[in-house]
């Protein structure tokens, strides 16, 4: 009997191991790059996680704080010998037909939109994409948060990004940042220096024409000069010094007037 026992366990071990064998190689033979790429796959949701919370968190501090540079304004510092020329204005110590102004000749319908305006994508499209259709707030994400240049991603970020922005920012303070972070000039950023810089005033003591002057160059700030403006440039001030006082006329300004 204790022959036949002793016969019993053994044929119990050995099918207890044959059961566990597979189990065993089926770990070893997972290679080591499956493995890695399954663990890689459970932390993409968490950083995607944290990287929106860090995103949403500057969205929410910017909404009261100016933002002390960007990556095109560090850009352009470096290239100008570590400096620029920039000084933050309020957008209530700033001439407001400066204001007007910009958005005239930036995003027309700025106080009309939730972020994109539709009409200005659909006439891009109609024509070509020749010109451009971002609007004011797609710009501010572009110039506070992003980088500049044409790339998917970067579209894509700002796509995202903007209704957030739209979201937690009054129009007011969003165009308040438009105008001091927007390159009026080779190296000159926002209203209060692109004012200083070509015409020797403030921004609060621009004129209707100096206004638009400054607005006109901002498709190319490099190589544009409102103060020895082209019979072109001229001419683009006009239609924007006008398109100033339409939308100072049928409300389209109220967004971000006192």
């Amino acid at each position: 009997m204790a022959g036949k026992t002793k016969s019993e366990s053994a044929k119990k071990g050995k099918a207890r191991s044959a059961v566990k064998k597979p189990k065993v190689k089926e770990v070893e033979k997972t290679p080591l790059l499956r493995r890695l790429w399954r663990g890689l796959w459970r932390w993409v949701p968490r950083i995607a996680l944290g990287f929106c919370a860090v995103v949403f968190a500057f969205i929410l501090l910017f909404s009261v704080v100016n933002p002390p540079f960007t990556l095109t304004i560090w850009s352009e510092a470096r290239a100008h010998g570590g400096t620029v020329e920039r000084q933050w204005v309020r957008i209530e110590d700033a001439s407001m037909v400066a204001a007007r102004s910009v958005v005239a000749a930036e995003d027309a319908n700025f106080c009309l939109h939730w972020g994109f305006d539709a009409q200005a994508i659909r006439s891009a499209i109609e024509e070509g994409a020749t010109r451009g259709a971002s609007s004011i707030s797609q710009q501010v994400v572009k110039n506070v948060f992003l980088w500049q240049g044409r790339s998917w991603p970067r579209k894509a970020a700002e796509t995202l990004m903007t209704p957030l922005v739209e979201l937690v920012w009054s129009k007011r303070r969003i165009l308040e940042v438009y105008l001091n972070v927007a390159e009026m000039g080779d190296g000159v950023f926002g209203i209060e220096a692109a004012a200083q810089h070509h015409f020797g005033v403030s921004a609060a003591e621009l004129n209707a024409v100096q206004a638009a002057r400054i607005a006109a160059i901002l498709p190319a700030p490099k190589t544009r000069n409102p103060a020895e403006p082209s019979p072109w440039l001229r001419q683009r001030a006009a239609s924007i010094r006008d398109g100033a006082a339409t939308i100072a006329a049928d409300g389209r300004a109220a967004c971000f007037e006192d």
